[in-house]
């Protein structure tokens, strides 16, 4: 048996085979010819203190034992043509991991996607940042893979009491993510290498007797009485069946209000909005890890904050270490921002959303719009950035002391948001409540990350697809549809997830409570 150790080390031991090997044979008190090999199991930062370590936990195999490597591989998937099947609607992490698990319990899943495929979504995702020009069923949100395709791949989640993360994580290696993701703290994928693995999932998926029909919208469900009974795709097709996982992701707008129109129930649901704040990835190391070069064995920087501002929760939500800022509307008309970052993450630039905490009250101007009242709060501030930025995709924009001043910045830097920015005074784009905690809120920062609270720092609004402004209920046994049978809300998009890892958790639990209930 390997012996486990907990090691602090310097990064450059951390990353380096044969000085870790010299590390841990003085640990334990053995010649290095005695180490047959070390295996890293868990890997993190600690940058408390002024010089940053490395804490890891590994295997140390002697010279008279066998190594073993961890090897990952699919489950045994069922080959389901012929078998009942089950319609899942979205080809997001939450639709894809259903639909695997669906094969794998022996029904044949049907996923129905608005979008294109990944390699169609790349031109559309060109005519955004060129042209701005967005197309309303394929751009950063909807298409194979949703959101998290071309949105950077974070795997880092809080929902280990959801189910098992690992198991996930495994899937993934096993679609072709580097082993790495199961060691890292925070994993992350990166946009360069999710469209592969996404386009992997559905072969695979095909492989076994399953569908995947790209570019047909859900326009309408088929409901008998209390039932499920297909549903409408664009172009009046039926498809159906009598089970519908919805896993429609948190932009699908069109989708509440078919729901709404129809009167299922729907809620609103509080969530977070904001901006995305931009700063050089030099800076932002500087400050996490207390020097003035990070050199080669420390990753770029992340940072996570946290402040009560005036009663309210303001923090930074996805931040991209060495990545960019995305034009990430849904549909023409709208401004809106998210981020992302390569494998490498070496980009400039470091950027994160910051957001403040809404609450149901919040949506009172909209209250006519019922459990929409939310999304519609949401839009109108989209739509109010559009118009800002000169009915275009560009962004508005402003340094972050002038934001806090309230005044308009006389220069914007050319920032890694390709469609160019705006110079505008942000408080013109959000409620004044709204903005006068970020505010306060950017200054508090500021106190806890010395050298945060600069000009240096470009603000682009708004940040404002955090998750869903709607919960779609659903039965917490059963995880069906309270009023109408045989329908399966899921992952972000009903209210029930927050990222690549807890959507396919959701998804596999849909999937398991859906199979089950046909038997």
């Amino acid at each position: 048996m390997p012996q486990e150790l907990q090691l602090q080390v310097l990064p450059e031991v951390a990353a380096t085979a044969d000085l870790l090997t010299q590390y841990v044979a003085n640990h334990v008190k053995c010649s290095i010819q005695d180490i047959k090999h070390i295996t890293i199991l868990k890997r993190s930062i600690d940058a408390r203190q002024r010089s940053v370590k490395i804490n890891l936990k590994v295997d140390v195999f002697y010279a008279d034992e066998d190594v073993v490597h961890r090897k990952i591989d699919f489950p045994e998937y069922k080959n389901v043509k012929d078998a009942p099947r089950v319609i899942v609607v979205g080809a997001g992490p939450a639709g894809y991991f259903a639909a695997l698990q669906l094969i794998e319990l022996g029904v044949k899943p049907i996923v129905v996607e608005r979008g294109k495929d990944v390699r169609g979504r790349r031109r559309d995702l060109k005519a955004i940042n060129r042209d701005h020009i967005v197309h309303p069923d394929s751009n950063y949100c909807f298409g194979e893979g949703g959101a998290g395709t071309y949105s950077d791949g974070k795997l880092y989640t809080r929902s280990k009491k959801r189910g098992d993360v690992n198991r996930i994580l495994e899937l993934l290696v096993a679609f072709g993510a580097t082993q790495d993701i199961l060691v890292e703290a925070h994993p992350h994928i990166g946009t360069n290498k999710l469209p592969k693995i996404m386009q992997d999932m559905r072969e695979k998926i095909i492989e076994f007797g399953g569908e995947v029909l790209f570019e047909m919208r859900v326009v309408d469900f088929v409901i008998k009485g209390n039932e499920i009974h297909g549903v409408v795709v664009n172009g009046g097709d039926v498809i159906e069946a009598k089970k519908v996982i919805l896993a429609t992701g948190h932009s699908a707008r069109d989708i509440y209000e078919l729901l709404d129109r129809k009167q299922v129930l729907i809620e609103a649901k509080p969530f977070a909005l904001g901006v995305r704040a931009e700063h050089p990835q030099a800076l932002i190391d500087k400050i996490q890890y207390s020097c003035d070069y990070r050199g080669e064995f420390l990753p770029p920087a992340p940072y996570s904050i946290v402040k009560q501002v005036n009663g309210r929760g303001m923090y930074s939500f996805c931040m991209c270490p060495g990545g960019v800022i995305a034009p990430c509307a849904t549909a023409p008309g709208e401004v809106v921002t998210n981020g992302w970052s390569p494998s490498k993450r070496d980009q400039p630039t470091a950027n994160s959303g910051i957001v403040v905490e809404l609450r149901l009250e919040d949506f009172k101007p909209f209250e006519k719009h019922g459990a929409l009242a939310g999304m519609e709060f949401q839009k109108a501030i989209e739509q109010r950035a559009f118009l800002l930025a000169g009915e275009t995709q560009r962004v508005p924009a402003q340094r972050m002391v002038d934001f806090s001043q309230s005044k308009v910045s006389s220069s914007i830097p050319k920032t890694s948001y390709v469609p160019g920015t705006t110079s505008t005074e942000l408080g013109e784009v959000f409620p004044g409540f709204l903005t006068q905690i970020m505010r306060e809120g950017f200054q508090e920062f500021g106190k806890s990350m010395k050298g945060y609270f600069t000009n240096e720092a470009i603000l682009h609004a708004p940040e404002s697809r955090t998750s869903s402004p709607v919960r779609i209920p659903r039965e917490d046994y059963t995880l069906v549809h309270p009023q109408i049978k045989g329908l399966y809300p899921c992952g972000e998009g009903a209210g029930y997830a927050g990222g690549i890892v807890s959507a396919a958790i959701d998804g596999e639990k849909c999937a398991i409570m859906c199979v089950e209930s046909m038997q």
